[in-house]
Parts: structure tokens; sequence; C-alpha cells
């Protein structure tokens, strides 16, 4: 066990953490060498990707406790003290709270919630609301807290200069465009009607424990996604949002059945179908399909078959592929637009 372990967080340094966290990095590579740690993080439960798991524990319970450990984290200092010694009061923070996070370990789940994504789900529901004029029910799978379905009441800023506005909030996404340019239906804020998040575990923004999860699994030096968390957050407690908890392919059907005819049904998920076994994504496929011999509808999502991003029309049981985007960022801070 302790072989593979080290290597999942010597992989965690190099391959997530290089250029993105500082602390991360370095503390990654000294927990693979560390058997005292490694044994700690060996209860978490299979499934969870354990370097994640640790950080945003340990990053959770700081949030509350007054700790020397806070002087290395860029979220609760200002006067930080270098990364490179961060280790010792790391390790001697784990080993005095290990009752906790064992605790937490088997009931807390990595579940980031990325507004940014919006960036590029926007243009996609932009463009189909302006083709069909019909207020369109959005149906996200693994929904976590249900933040992307506040899209349409986000302002943006593409390329630095292309700014649409939908809403007085502070919340302004911004993003890279680097594929063709964006249709012109960005401008025409799409109006939505049914908005339903289904997850297995759903994360209720109103509570502020949970909220405080949310932040805690945002890394350390990433100020500006924690303030896009904060004011998103904001908007979406104030819209009328059903979130479910359970299997969203399960549950398709019957959710689909109770949105009002007239609606345009967008189902979308991003970065989640990577953790569907392949015949759950095959049955999201067939249920698509059937619910389209009663009413088309459309399904935009990626990680299902490759990393792209895809936009299909499913219409009498067939799909029609509107656009595929390749080589967009995971934390949307550029996308490929495709006419």
């Amino acid at each position: 066990m302790g072989m593979k372990l080290s290597e999942q967080f010597q992989r965690f340094a190099k391959y997530e953490c290089e250029n993105s966290s500082k602390l991360y990095e370095v503390l990654s590579y000294q927990i693979a060498e560390d058997a005292e740690l490694l044994d700690i993080v060996t209860t978490i439960p299979t499934g969870q990707p354990k370097p994640n798991l640790l950080f945003a524990i340990v990053h959770y319970l700081l949030f509350e406790k007054d700790e020397s450990l806070k002087n290395y984290y860029p979220t609760f200092s200002d006067h930080l003290l270098p990364a490179e010694e961060a280790f010792l009061p790391f390790k001697q923070f784990v080993l005095k709270h290990e009752q906790s996070l064992n605790e937490l370990f088997q009931t807390k789940l990595v579940q980031t919630n990325e507004v940014r994504r919006c960036a590029y789900l926007y243009p996609m529901f932009a463009e189909i609301y302006e083709e069909h004029k019909q207020p369109l029910a959005l149906v996200e799978i693994g929904t976590s807290a249900g933040l992307q379905l506040g899209v349409d009441q986000y302002n943006y800023l593409y390329n630095g200069e292309i700014s649409v506005t939908n809403s007085k909030t502070p919340v302004i996404i911004s993003s890279e465009n680097i594929g063709t340019p964006l249709p012109n239906a960005i401008y025409t804020t799409p109006k939505v009607k049914t908005r339903i998040g289904v997850d297995l575990n759903p994360i209720d923004l109103k509570d502020e424990n949970e909220l405080r999860w949310l932040q805690a699994l945002i890394w350390p030096e990433h100020h500006e996604r924690r303030e896009l968390l904060k004011e998103a957050a904001n908007v979406v407690t104030q819209l009328h949002l059903q979130l479910v908890r359970g299997d969203g392919i399960a549950k398709l059907e019957d959710l689909c059945e109770l949105i009002p005819e007239g609606e345009m049904i967008v189902v979308f998920h991003t970065h989640v179908a990577n953790q569907i076994p392949m015949e759950g994504r095959q049955q999201l496929v067939e249920k698509l399909s059937k619910i389209s011999t009663k009413r088309p509808l459309y399904h935009c999502y990626n990680n299902m078959y490759d990393p792209n991003l895809h936009q299909d029309y499913i219409y009498d049981g067939e799909i029609i592929e509107k656009r595929m985007m390749e080589n967009t960022d995971g934390h949307a801070r550029w996308f490929n637009w495709a006419k």
C-alpha cells in the first residue's frame, strides 16, 4: 500500500500542484516520504482522491482553528512563511487532529464546484435559447452545490474585451476563448424557467459548514476562485433550485417528465462522467434517446469518452452532434469555441 500511496503524492505534486500551488507541491513531496502520515491517509475510503481530500480537510479545520500552520497558507496570512518550511508544522497539526481527520475522511467528499466552467456553458445555452425561442429547463447531473445552474445570472468577460452583462450581481466570470468567435446570441440573456440539480451528495450553500467545505477544496493560493465562489453562492441561494439527492441517471426520466411542455430541456454535466462506470454512461445515452422520442433535448458534456466538450441535439432517438470543442482547461481559464 505504502509504495502506491507515496507515488500518488509524488504524481499529485508534479502533475497537479506544479505552477498552481507551491504549498501543496512542497508538502506532497514530503508526505510521499513520511511513513507516519501515509499511514494516516490509508484510512481515506477508496474512490476518493487521497491527496486532495487530505489537503482539503486540513484546510477546512484551519478555518476555525488558531494554529501556527495558518502562517504558511495564503488563505489566512498576508505575511507568509516560506512553503519550504511548512512540512513540520503540517505534520504536527495532522498528528494533533488525527481523530477529527479520521472522522472527516469518512464523511467528506472531493466535490469541486468550478463556477468558471459557466464561461463555456453560457454561449451554448444562449445559442440554444436563440435558436428555439423557448425557455430553458436546465438539468445538471453531479451538480454539487448547483452553482452552474445560475449560469444565466452571471456576467462574463471574454478575452479581456467582450463583455456580457446579464445581471446587477458582482459576479464576473472571465475566460479566454482560443477558438472561433463567439455567437451574437451571448448578448441576449437566455430565459431559464426550470433549474434541477442531481447529486449523490448535494451541498446546501445556506449551510455555513458546507460553504466552508467548498472554500476549503479550493487551493490556498487561488484567492480569485474563492471570491468567485462566495459571490456566486450569494446569487444561487436567491434562485429557485431543485436540488435532488440520488443517482442522476436513474432519476433522469422522472425528472424530465415533470418539466412543463414548451421548455427546452438541456441536460449537462462537466468533469463528472469520468467517475461514472462505462455501463452507467451507456445507460445515460439510452435514457436521453428514450426521452427524445417524446420531446427533443440537448446534452452538453465532457469526459464521457474523451476530454473534449460536446453539445448534442437529440431528437426522436437520433443524436446530432452540434459541436465539439478541444483543448479546454479543466478550470475553464480558456476554452476553444467551435462553430
